[in-house]
């Protein structure tokens, strides 16, 4: 069967594959860890999901205008304000069914045939995708652990082209956890605008920090929104994955091109989802408790995770994160010929063990692995232990 150009690139989430592969072996009756998948295990915060149940009860069920209702891009306008002490205006802010659409929405908008975009490695598993689904094409940039798994203006530098439009940069880091400091992001800043290169910036993590009360913004050292696209949402901070509500955050005639793309594909995200979100950005109280209670948690359990890992897997390098809910570890100097690789690696340990962990290969980064821990203290502790039996130093028998 013959299929469009347009997705011929185009490959299913590993993550979602490695979810299904464990939800398979669980209905088997075998007790699977999953500790593969990015979303928090925490509830909607219920002061938000009773604002969303109200909504239905009081009829918010039709069409939101495209770009979100407008309560909701002036909450969202007053929460970066008060986090950056940035003037904004609710005219630069779109709201998505997620905040993958919001990556999407720039990705299209900006990029097309003939240009590159410049993807940090480790990145994002929908990065690649996304460029390429704009007709664009990712040219990666090499990072190291030793270089804490971000890029530099140099990096950026050696690896621009005529061709480099755009540039994508996460902190804190999906699969990493590395967090950009403001001096970091305000060099790279400067390198953007000097060769009028898009930065999109991806900050769905920055309130998952175990460094400050927040990661460091794009919008902290910049004076203009000129080529600058911030993308963030409900979904981690808040543990709203299921609602699907993104934002991004650009000047009003960026944000008016997005719009009118986003008319064209779902018309705007779910309407008592949006008056959910609304709770959530506008109530400073509320919001604020809820999601200083969730970054505790998540600090307790990096915490608990690298104690762990000293303990019953020490021969294992673990990148110790600064954000997000995930533990990236090296596990090439476990490979064989009958193991070769990181995605073998997986296979055999969620056969071997029953955790489900994801292959670096999904990240760029072959030599590792990512494990989350968005889920219970006991189930880490719990995988770990398994991990620490099987990952002897004399490595894996193929």
């Amino acid at each position: 069967m013959s299929f469009s150009e347009n997705v011929r690139q185009v490959e299913g989430s590993a993550t979602i594959a490695i979810a299904a592969r464990a939800r398979e072996l669980r209905a088997q009756g075998r007790n699977v860890l999953d500790v593969s998948v990015g979303e928090p295990d925490f509830r909607t915060p219920e002061f938000a999901a009773e604002a969303g149940i109200a909504a239905i009860q009081q009829g918010h069920t039709h069409y939101p205008p495209v770009p979100g209702i407008a309560p909701l891009r002036d909450a969202i306008a007053g929460l970066i304000q008060r986090s950056t002490g940035v003037k904004t205006e609710s005219g630069g802010v779109v709201v998505t069914s997620g905040a993958k659409q919001a990556l999407f929405n720039a990705c299209f908008c900006l990029f097309g045939p003939g240009d590159e975009v410049l993807i940090p490695v480790p990145y994002w598993t929908s990065y690649p995708a996304l460029v390429r689904l704009a007709r664009a094409e990712p040219r990666f940039v090499p990072t190291t652990a030793e270089s804490g798994f971000r890029v530099s203006v140099d990096d950026l530098e050696a690896a621009r082209t005529p061709r480099v439009k755009g540039l994508i940069l996460n902190s804190p880091s999906n699969p990493t956890g590395a967090v950009y400091s403001a001096d970091e992001l305000a060099a790279i800043t400067r390198w953007a605008k000097q060769h009028d290169i898009w930065l999109i910036s991806d900050e769905i993590y920055g309130r998952i920090c175990f460094t400050a009360p927040r990661a460091p913004s794009v919008l902290d050292v910049v004076d203009s929104l000129d080529r600058i696209v911030v993308v963030d949402g409900a979904s981690k901070a808040y543990a709203m994955t299921g609602w699907r509500l993104g934002y991004s955050y650009s000047t009003r005639v960026v944000a008016e091109r997005m719009s009118s793309l986003q008319s064209q594909i779902t018309s705007g995200a779910s309407t008592p989802a949006q008056y959910a979100a609304l709770a959530a950005f506008s109530d400073a109280a509320q919001g604020e408790k809820a999601v200083a209670a969730m970054a505790e948690v998540f600090t307790s359990r990096r915490n608990t995770m690298l104690a762990e890992f000293r303990e019953h897997a020490p021969d294992v390098y673990c990148f110790p994160p600064d954000g997000a809910f995930y533990l990236f570890f090296q596990v090439d100097q476990f490979f064989t010929p009958a193991v070769p690789d990181s995605t073998a690696f997986c296979s055999w340990v969620l056969e071997e063990t029953d955790v489900a962990l994801v292959p670096g290969s999904a990240f760029g980064e072959d030599r590792f692995v990512r494990m989350s821990f968005a889920t219970s203290s006991d189930i880490l502790t719990e995988a770990i232990k398994r991990l620490g039996h099987l990952l002897q130093p004399a490595g894996v028998r193929g």
